[in-house]
């Protein structure tokens, strides 16, 4: 991933150094072992211990004339530690060491994607609660529907992110295991206690069964859940960026003091960090679908997977963490323009209304096909001439025998639609804070 869209702790972890660490910590774990089950010197041990070390450079040096790097990492080591170092990798593959060591790494930054997520649903939470009775339009195929409430929309985020806290921590128990089988995953060199000592040290469970590599379905759970939050956030981006049109300007993305939004023309306020946040969403969906064309392997494996895991899982932990952190700044500072959304919303003067003119027509004994007749009629000749829909209600002596003028005034009550959003809440946030504001927990 290109520095712009890296943050310094995602990046890091990502880095060669870590990379080569965690391969280290492996490395070490599995001597330590070793050295309690009395097959190395405990006179190695602490050489190893001591002396162990690495520099990236001198691991590509080797690299490049021995291609493989994982012989270049140890070779790197050895150097460091000497004589001894030749119980260094004893009994191990390439792949006990890598993908133990991968599965560090994904776990780790799983770890790190877990208070992003959980910042962005406290702000949306936020936001929630703030608007939680401000009226505004909802809309379907892009058109006026029924009144709802901004809140609502904010509680729908929420949820939706409450069940992405739950797959990613799903994720993590699924990908924090390691494996210490040897070539085919039949324990031919080191025996499956070993195994579970090493794992245990590195904080990892030992997969039940491997081959030569831990199953490539654990990784795609992992990739599809980051693509599933990538997906929500573009979803989310989406709206703030549909709501930020000129002609309806409800909602607006934080525009800084200095900020430029077109080189030609002063005047514009576009939604870029919107767009970037669907733009990288692309990128991190598309991953997933490279991480589940790995889980076809030939027999035991071969290392078609191996290129393609070097770019797409750090790439997609480093634009979904950045991704995460840029929208929660833009939901924290956000513009709610209350008043245009109760513009907006009455702009169809009445029509809104129109389905729960259907149903009390109904209810009072009108047939529904001539209901729906007398409703669409009015509701279309409004439409086409913007005209006042309830007052060609009010006008219609057929509906006036049915209603009163009381009851066609609670059709047309807008407060009715909100009667169940503190129920709606009571769901999505629990009972203990649907009754709270912002700062009164």
């Amino acid at each position: 991933m290109i520095p712009r869209y890296s943050r310094p702790e995602m990046a890091r972890l990502w880095s060669d150094e870590n990379r080569f660490g965690k391969w280290l910590e492996v490395e070490i774990a599995a001597t330590e072992v070793l050295a309690e089950r009395g097959i190395v010197p405990p006179e190695a041990l602490a050489a190893i211990r001591e002396r162990a070390r690495f520099e990236v450079k001198r691991i590509e040096e080797i690299e490049r004339e021995v291609q493989h790097d994982v012989i270049a990492f140890v070779s790197c080591v050895v150097e460091h530690v000497g004589p001894e170092g030749r119980w260094l990798h004893y009994g191990l593959t390439s792949s006990d060491v890598v993908d133990t060591a991968l599965a560090m790494l994904v776990r780790d930054a799983c770890d790190l994607i877990r208070p992003a997520l959980l910042g962005l649903m406290d702000v949306v939470r936020e936001k929630a609660f703030r608007h939680r009775h401000a009226p505004m339009i909802g809309r379907t195929h892009g058109v006026h529907a029924e009144p709802m409430t901004f809140g609502l929309k904010m509680a729908l985020w929420h949820a939706e992110l409450q069940r992405h806290l739950v797959r990613l921590d799903r994720a993590r128990t699924t990908i924090a295991v390691g494996k210490l089988s040897g070539a085919v995953g039949t324990f031919s060199h080191l025996s499956p206690d070993v195994e579970e000592a090493v794992c245990s040290r590195l904080g990892l469970l030992p997969a039940p069964i491997s081959s030569q590599i831990l199953q490539r379905d654990r990784h795609g759970e992992v990739m599809t859940t980051l693509a599933l939050i990538a997906a929500s956030l573009e979803k989310f981006a989406t709206e703030v960026r549909a709501l930020q049109k000129t002609e309806v300007r409800e909602l607006e993305e934080p525009f800084g003091k200095g900020q430029k939004g077109s080189s030609a023309m002063p005047h514009k306020r576009n939604p870029v960090g919107c767009e970037q946040v669907s733009g990288l969403a692309r990128l991190v969906r598309s991953n997933s679908l490279a991480a589940l064309e790995n889980v076809a392997l030939w027999h035991e494996r071969d290392i078609s997977h191996s290129s393609v895991e070097r770019v797409i899982i750090p790439d997609s932990f480093l634009a979904l963490d950045h991704m995460l952190h840029r929208f929660t700044r833009i939901v924290r500072g956000m513009t709610v323009n209350e008043d245009r959304m109760r513009q907006n919303l009455d702009l169809g003067k009445g029509l809104v209304f129109s389905g729960q003119l259907l149903l009390e027509l109904t209810a009072r004994g009108m047939r529904r096909e001539d209901a729906y007749r007398v409703v669409q009629a009015h509701a279309m000749e409004a439409w086409k001439h913007s005209g006042d829909f309830r007052k060609l209600v009010q006008g219609d002596p057929d509906i006036g025998k049915i209603l009163t003028p009381d009851e066609i005034d609670e059709v047309f009550r807008l407060e009715r639609y909100f009667d169940h959003v503190d129920t709606i809440f009571d769901r999505v946030f629990g009972e203990q804070t649907a009754g709270t504001e912002p700062g009164q927990e």
